[in-house]
């Protein structure tokens, strides 16, 4: 109302949104810490309007366009970015109310690490609003191995380690907590009443844990020049311990750091090592010249 009118008086806007002059001004007052620029002036013919030259541009996001928006907004607060707070609040409260209930579940997302593979924003949203009202939520989802099954689930958390998105919840057909990577989801639906978590579980730590029992092929030992984060591995001191599938994939973990590295094992990670070296040390073919 205020931007298609050039002013517009208090007992007008009370009249047309049904409320009295005293909640128009508490609904002002909320506009303006917002950011909104709402002049007022008071007097019996009292009433409000936008600065000259200022318009409000409509807020319409997509789903995956808000949950970019805040999940972006987060990983600023996270690394101290300032005022970042208090521009997410700004986004929460002008969003719509369905969408904005969505976005809010989102603060209980979990970070180990910088996101790297980002899931469908839809699906996203649709789970943190699950794992925050415990609902049960039905999907497809697709193994590492490319078998794809029906899941019955009861999400506990979102959390981002590695550079991925993983998901901690109930499995019902397997009765047991599973660890779900979120963009392997797809055709989520959300259900009925969940299961209830035990007391003091930690979707980080069972993300976590369960990258330890996974039974990888190889486990390689490297004492590191100085201490580099590495997302899954183990540190002590200087030395990292890590178990992978591949030796060619950790050698290309190994080439990305910043840091000179001894192998203490196995022996095979330094052909793997000799072999990507050989392979970059190669020169780069000739460009094709323009016909």
């Amino acid at each position: 109302m205020l931007q298609n009118r050039p002013f517009v008086t208090g007992a007008e806007l009370a009249r047309e949104l049904g409320v009295d002059v005293r909640t128009v001004r508490r609904y002002v007052a909320a506009v303006q810490e917002l950011g909104f620029p709402v002049e007022g002036e008071r007097g019996p013919a009292g009433g409000y309007r936008l600065r000259p030259g200022y318009k409000l541009p409509p807020l319409m996001f997509t789903e995956d366009e808000a949950a970019a928006v805040v999940l972006g907004l987060m990983s600023a607060k996270r690394l101290g970015v300032p005022t970042s707070d208090a521009a997410l609040a700004k986004i929460n409260r002008v969003l719509p109310a369905r969408l904005r209930v969505r976005t809010e579940s989102l603060e209980q997302v979990a970070f180990t690490s910088p996101a790297g593979i980002a899931p469908a924003g839809e699906t996203v949203l649709m789970l943190a609003d699950a794992a925050q009202r415990r609902r049960r939520v039905t999907a497809q989802y697709t193994s590492h191995s490319g078998a794809e099954t029906s899941r019955e689930i009861t999400p506990y958390g979102l959390v981002v380690h590695g550079g991925r998105w993983y998901l901690a919840a109930f499995d019902h057909g397997r009765e047991d907590l599973r660890t779900f990577r979120v963009d392997r989801l797809r055709d989520v639906e959300i259900g009925g009443p969940g299961r209830e978590m035990g007391r003091g579980f930690d979707a980080v730590e069972h993300v976590v844990k369960s990258f330890a029992q996974v039974p990888w092929t190889h486990e390689v030992v490297v004492d590191l020049e100085r201490p580099v984060h590495v997302a899954l591995a183990q540190m002590d001191g200087t030395r990292l311990t890590m178990r992978v599938e591949s030796l060619d994939y950790m050698a290309r973990v190994l080439a990305s750091l910043d840091t000179d590295f001894t192998v203490v094992g196995p022996p095979e990670l330094n052909t793997a090592l000799n072999r990507l070296a050989a392979r970059l040390a190669r020169p780069a073919a000739a460009p094709t010249p323009p016909r």
